[in-house]
């Protein structure tokens, strides 16, 4: 089964009622994976990141601004990272480094973050390196939650849960074949590495 929720209906009263609903999702999930390949996954984005993020949200589908309390549930989402009660297998496409989201200094701020991160015993993170070959055609991000039994899509207009079982285990093979072709370890921190020193040799653009 799947089942799709407009984003303007969702986020009628604001972003902060749908973090909670996230908040619930990653405390019920121990084992949850995810594939983000052109920007950071909401639970490893820094609050200034998060802040431009939900705040091109909000203007886009033009939803009551409550930005900083929808930022503050993201941050309060992302402890299941450091409570010893769960673990993530993160992908990210490589480009997830490079897309601009706040500029250099909210860019660097995130690869930093990432460095930081990447050794917690609940994160298993890897990049999807760019060029890397991968036999499995590009799709779009997703997550599964709970043991396996929900995969979750964010459209443009729209999320989506799917919940039948021969589509979830699409979902699984998808992510199993993109996780052949990532890098982990000391190579994904190399790709951090090169990600970091591009932002800082990236001066801010003129307005």
């Amino acid at each position: 089964m799947t089942s799709s929720v407009p984003w303007q209906e969702r986020l009628s009263t604001g972003t902060e009622a749908v973090q909670d609903d996230v908040i619930r999702w990653y405390q019920d999930t121990r084992e949850g994976k995810a594939y983000v390949p052109g920007m950071i996954w909401g639970t490893l984005q820094t609050e200034a990141y998060a802040t431009v993020i939900l705040g091109q949200v909000v203007n886009f589908l033009g939803v009551p601004n409550d930005v900083p309390a929808g930022v503050a549930k993201r941050m309060q989402r992302q402890q299941v990272l450091y409570d010893g009660e769960h673990h993530y297998d993160v992908i990210l496409g490589e480009q997830a480094l490079y897309t601009n989201v706040g500029g250099p200094e909210v860019m660097r701020e995130q690869i930093d973050r990432l460095l930081r991160d990447i050794d917690l015993p609940s994160l298993t993170l890897g990049i999807l390196p760019a060029t890397a070959r991968v036999d499995m055609f590009p799709v779009h991000a997703f997550n599964i939650y709970g043991n396996g039994d929900r995969a979750h899509v964010e459209l443009v207009s729209s999320s989506l849960d799917v919940t039948e079982q021969r589509e979830l285990a699409l979902y699984g093979k998808a992510f199993d074949m993109f996780r052949k072709a990532t890098s982990y370890g000391d190579d994904a921190k190399k790709l951090l590495g090169k990600a970091q020193s591009f932002w800082a040799d990236t001066p801010p653009r003129d307005e």
